[in-house]
């Protein structure tokens, strides 16, 4: 999610990578790896140690920061859209580039 700005660099399976975010479902981890791969970002996951349900994903860039790379808008989606922080977040599939504005129908 995109609540945290703090950048945290630490290791997943012994490589020194930037933590995108940790705790997460394999659902999630796999939005997000699909994702970063398509943006050609070295991604490396990895099962938490103490709920085997749950996992880790960073990239190998330890200079990554998802919030900045997703607010500068310079995550792209396989259909060619930028990323949206509602899109991150999986709360929409559409990109609106107004991404300050929340619509619900």
């Amino acid at each position: 999610m995109l609540n945290k700005l703090k950048h945290i660099v630490g290791e997943i399976n012994c490589v020194r990578c930037s933590i995108v975010e940790s705790g997460i479902s394999e659902t999630r981890m796999i939005f997000l790896k699909d994702l970063l791969e398509f943006n050609k970002f070295e991604v490396i996951t990895g099962k938490e140690k103490n709920d085997e349900d749950k996992y880790t994903i960073g990239v190998s860039d330890v200079t990554f920061n998802h919030v900045f790379e997703v607010y500068d808008r310079k995550l792209k989606t396989k259909d060619g859209h930028r990323v949206s922080p509602a899109y991150w977040n999986q709360e929409t599939t559409v990109c609106d580039p107004n991404y300050w504005i929340m619509r619900r129908k």
